[in-house]
């Protein structure tokens, strides 16, 4: 894995904020806030894995998110989070009728947001199979040109995660701030 400077401080932070929630976890496991930290740090982390490993630690964080909501049904942060996991683990579905959940509103919204999701979704999973079959069957090639192909293919990842990201909190934005809104005043008489 090559990774820059500030990528890797990135990975040392979120293993850090992991590791400290999944402790602070054993002595209160009934702290939502923290439950919302650790699935939040699982989220972040999926980012630096191998394409099943992410999907494995996505459902993690899925997992630890939906426990904060049974602490707290109502922790806003939580339910974001809880969004953009869905959204990216979605990314990470190869069929696209199972990464379309049509309860999940906050995904549908994301998607009307960043119009290109369906295109970008075909482009990862189809730069997926051509990777998979270039790993099982075709020639060995020199480590340069591995390198370069799996730069490629996170650099296009982390694109595509922050835009993921990015719409989703747009409209979680949008969703709470309208939430907020003053009731109208009462009509003059």
């Amino acid at each position: 894995m090559d990774l820059q400077a500030s990528e890797f401080d990135r990975l040392l932070f979120f293993e850090h904020a992991r590791k400290t929630a999944e402790a602070t976890y054993n002595t209160n496991p009934l702290d939502a806030d923290n439950l919302t930290r650790w699935g939040g740090a699982l989220l972040e982390l999926s980012q630096f894995q191998s394409f099943p490993d992410s999907k494995k630690m996505i459902q993690d964080a899925i997992s630890k998110l939906e426990e904060a909501l049974l602490v707290d049904p109502k922790k806003h942060e939580t339910l974001w989070c809880l969004g953009n996991a869905h959204t990216s683990y979605a990314f990470l579905t190869p069929d696209q009728e199972e990464a379309k959940d049509p309860g999940n509103e906050l995904y549908k919204k994301s998607l009307e947001v960043a119009d290109k999701a369906p295109q970008l979704h075909e482009e990862i999973h189809n730069r997926d199979r051509a990777q998979q079959a270039l790993g099982t069957s075709g020639p060995s090639t020199s480590s340069g040109t591995k390198s370069a192909k799996k730069k490629t293919s996170s650099d296009l990842k982390y694109d595509i995660f922050g835009w993921v990201i990015l719409a989703v909190g747009i409209v979680a934005w949008v969703g709470f701030a309208k939430s907020q809104m003053p009731p109208p005043p009462p009509p003059a008489r």
